[in-house]
Parts: structure tokens; C-alpha cells; sequence
């Protein structure tokens, strides 16, 4: 596997490296040799391991050639988000300059389960400050872009792992998603992105240990085939008795759901969700890619769902949400010495200062009062369950978004869609109302726009229900290949 060709998915590397096919250490120097040639037009990645994972490499073919047990993802590539998602001893950002520096001594709950399991962690990738909007962009490296349109953007807030494996820099990446940062960028940068049900990935967060329910923080995986992120899944999923919002592993065959068929099932299509103003671009390539589902014997239905609120009060109300859990990380940093909107007030990037500011004086009777808004919109997507498995909607209102060729000013998506004003942060995003839920979510390619642009196809099952999705999602995948869009590198 070399820069110049075709990039291998997880599941068949991770099966030549145990045959002893290939080698761990050649498969880690071709993939450092194409983060040299490639990133830097993508903007993807924020620190490069190359020492520590040509180390681990030559320790997996050692294991290789000693005959010893060898984990499910033993000698692959990977790419890990640059957020809070910890690798102990490793630089990194949060996209914020006043952690530039910043290396924690601990790994999050999940990058320990991915080593474990063999994956080699080859760097940390580029995401928007703190991960506050769906744009990958920030005032440390600058936008992430797609492949598909280098003066376009990757999506966030997990942009860079997405336009790292959408250009076959590494088989698989790490995404966060607290309002579709695993789903925006999989939707923009034309991969596969998966959001288990909430609680299912665990996280012990600290010093707030339940700072992931409002909105759900989830961990997944992306990918460009679903059987890798199902690979990638079943590393990642498991109860941690550090989390005590972790639900017990019921050890579900991802893998199994994958090549499961989907005839009989009933899939509810709701082509706005119910809210939001969607480009004529995007809502072509998903009124036709829907029809796939039908293809792979489902019975198809538009559905209303029945949501009474605004797409404006929604994304205001993510918007309170998110300040809320922001708030309570920025309090903990003052424990570390750093006061973000004291002393390094003018380092943070303009929108998230505002954000920050424009939520600080919210009350828990505040708070408490949008958890009934959110129980309304809750109980709107679990009603379709009732009568279908499935909920599909497009992931995103717009396709790729241009970048800023401005190092002062932030990328964000549009402020408004067909006429009607949106919140450039979050509000085209069909994604964050299940991050008011916890359901299970994917995004899947849904096609190109005629200008060549990725759509995301979005998915979404009923509570715990994710090898429904799963399947859904490898079906799709059957009837409608997207393995050769991507742009030649």
C-alpha cells in the first residue's frame, strides 16, 4: 500500500497484516509518506506521530512474527480527533491557541480501547475550536478542506479525521459528535460516519463526569466502507465503570449487521425534518438515493413528524445546550490555571468568545425549562417508531461549504438556505435534534451534487437499536457503491 494506490479498507489490511501479507512497519511508512504528500493541501492533521508510530509498527510485526495473539485492528493506521480525545503523553489543541501546548497525561477511554485492540495512532486531527460549529476551522493551523473541492471545507467538527480518510491517508479515523461532528464531515467529505446510541462508547470524562447528557457526546468511528466502522465499533463500544452514563454491552455482531438484509423493514423519509429549509441540490441526490431502501426490499414512506418548534429554536436551543457543557470544561480549566475569558479572552476565535459570553448567565431554571423542548422533540422522533424501524433524512441542508482565504476571519456554513435565515454554526445541520435524543445515527454517501459535490444520506434508528443502522447502512452501501467518487490523488 503506497501513496499511489488505491487505498485498502481496515477489515482487508488488518486481515494481510495477520497473514503476514504485508507488514505493519511498511503499511505505517506508506501512510506517514502520504500525510507528507497530500496534507498539505488538506489541512487534515494537526500533529504527526511518526516516531511513536513507526515504534508501535515495528512492535506489531514483531508480535506478528512471534505468533502472539494479535487484536482485531493489530498493525492499522488510524487517524484520532484533536479535541478531547486524549492520547496520554501527545499534544493536543482543542483547536484553541491557549492550549497550543497543552498534553495530557491520561488517554481517553476509547483511544485506549483502539491501541489495545493494535490500531497505531499516526496523528491527531484538525477540528474548529473546542468543536463548537460544523465548519472545521481555527486560529492554531487553519480550515480543513474536502477532497472532493480543496477551496471547500471538511465539515467538523471532526474534519480533519473525515478528509483524512476520504483521501486514503489512513483506512479509518476517530470522530466526536455533539451535534453531527461525526455526521457533518462524513456528509461533506463523502465517507461513512457512525453515532452509537448514546452511552454506548464510553467516556470518563473528568473533573465532570456527566458532562456528555446535554447535548449526547458520542465517540465513533469513519470510515469509507460501513464493515470498517463496524470493525472500528466493536473495538470502541463497552460499558467503563468511570462513566456512570456507560450502558452495559448487550455485545451485539456489528459486523454480522452489516451484511444483514433489510427486506420488510419499513423506513419513515422525512425530507426537511419537518423544519428545515434544504438546497434543491442536496434534495435531489437524497429523493433519489431513498429510493436504494426499496431497492434493498423496504417499504419506503414520507413521514411528518409532528416537531412544533422553529429550525431557529432548535439551533438556539443546541446553541444554550452546548454553552451549558462548555461551561462547565471552562470552569475546570480555571482549576488548571487557565481562564479562557479572562486572561486569554482575545486568543479564542470572535464566534466562540460570543458564544461563550451570550450563554454565561443562563439559570438552571433556563436550562431546565429547554429540557422540555427537547422531551417534545424526543418524543417526535420516537413516535416514527412506532409504526417504521428506520428514520432517513438528508444529513445536511447544503453541500460543501467554501473556505475563507482569511487567517482572521472563521469558515462557517451559510446563514441562509433557499431564502430562509439560518445559524451559520449549526443551523443546516439535520444532524444536532439527535444529539437532543441519543439515538443511533449514521451518515451514509447519498451521491454527488451535478457540480460533483458530496450529500450525506442520514439514518436513523429507534434507541439501542444501532445494528438496525448498521444494516440499513450495508444495504445502502450494496445498491448504491460509492467507492469510486472519490477524487484521484
Amino acid at each position: 500500500m503506497s501513496s499511489r494506490t488505491e487505498p485498502t479498507s481496515a477489515a482487508e489490511l488488518a486481515a494481510r497484516i495477520r497473514r503476514g501479507a504485508v507488514s505493519p512497519v511498511e503499511v505505517v511508512d506508506d501512510c506517514l509518506d502520504r500525510v507528507r504528500d497530500r496534507d498539505a493541501d488538506l489541512n487534515a492533521f494537526v500533529t504527526v506521530l511518526e516516531e511513536d508510530a513507526r515504534d508501535r509498527a515495528r512492535e506489531a510485526e514483531r508480535a506478528v512474527e512471534a505468533g502472539e495473539e494479535l487484536g482485531p485492528l493489530h498493525g492499522v493506521p488510524i487517524a484520532v480527533k484533536d479535541l478531547f480525545d486524549f492520547k496520554a503523553g501527545v499534544r493536543n489543541t482543542m483547536g484553541s491557541k491557549p492550549f497550543g501546548e497543552f498534553v495530557p497525561e491520561e488517554s481517553a477511554t476509547y483511544v485506549e480501547r483502539l491501541e489495545a485492540a493494535g490500531a497505531i495512532v499516526v496523528g491527531k486531527t484538525n477540528t474548529p475550536e473546542f468543536g463548537h460549529k460544523g465548519t472545521t476551522d481555527n486560529r492554531i493551523v487553519g480550515p480543513t478542506s474536502t477532497p472532493f473541492d480543496l477551496d471547500r471545507n471538511a465539515g467538523g467538527s471532526s474534519g480533519g479525521s473525515a478528509a483524512a480518510v476520504a483521501d486514503g491517508i489512513v483506512p479509518i479515523a476517530q470522530g466526536s459528535d455533539g451535534g453531527g461532528s461525526v455526521r457533518i464531515p462524513a456528509s461533506f467529505c463523502g465517507v461513512y460516519g457512525f453515532k452509537a446510541s448514546y452511552g454506548r462508547v464510553a467516556q470518563a470524562i473528568r473533573p465532570d463526569a456527566f458532562l456528555s447528557h446535554t447535548p449526547t457526546i458520542h465517540a465513533g468511528p469513519i470510515a469509507r466502507t460501513v464493515e470498517d466502522a463496524a470493525l472500528m465499533l466493536d473495538v470502541m463500544v463497552g460499558p467503563h465503570p468511570r462513566d456512570p452514563l456507560s450502558v452495559p454491552d448487550e455485545d451485539p455482531d456489528y459486523r454480522g449487521a452489516v451484511r444483514r438484509g433489510i427486506e420488510g423493514m419499513s423506513v419513515a423519509y422525512s425530507p426537511t425534518f419537518d423544519v428545515f429549509p434544504v438546497d434543491e441540490r442536496v434534495r435531489r441526490v437524497v429523493d433519489d438515493a431513498v429510493d436504494a431502501f426499496e431497492e434493498a426490499g423496504a417499504a419506503v414512506e414520507e413521514v411528518d413528524l409532528g416537531i412544533d418548534h422553529s429550525q431557529q429554536d432548535l439551533a438556539d436551543l443546541w446553541i444554550r445546550e452546548i454553552g451549558a457543557l462548555y461551561h462547565s470544561a471552562v470552569e475546570g480549566f480555571k482549576d488548571q490555571g487557565v481562564d479562557l475569558l479572562g486572561d486569554h479572552r482575545d486568543e479564542l476565535c470572535e464566534e466562540f468568545a460570543e458564544l461563550l459570553e451570550d450563554t454565561r448567565d443562563q439559570t438552571m431554571i433556563d436550562l431546565k425549562r429547554d429540557d422540555h423542548v427537547r422531551t417534545e422533540v424526543y418524543d417526535a422522533i420516537q413516535d416514527v417508531f412506532v409504526d417504521h424501524d428506520l428514520l432517513v433524512t438528508p444529513t445536511l441542508a447544503v453541500p460543501p461549504v467554501e473556505n475563507v482565504d482569511d487567517p482572521e476571519v472563521q469558515t462557517v456554513g451559510p446563514t441562509e438556505v433557499e431564502g430562509e435565515p439560518v445559524d451559520p454554526l449549526i443551523g443546516w445541520c439535520l444532524t444536532y435534534p439527535i444529539n437532543f435524543t441519543g439515538h443511533p445515527a449514521a451518515s451514509v454517501p447519498a451521491g454527488l451534487t451535478d457540480g460533483g459535490l458530496p450529500v450525506g444520506l442520514q439514518i436513523v434508528g429507534d434507541r439501542f437499536a444501532d445494528t438496525d443502522v448498521l444494516a440499513a447502512s450495508g444495504a445502502f452501501e450494496r445498491v448504491r457503491p460509492w467507492h469510486d467518487t472519490y477524487p484521484p490523488r
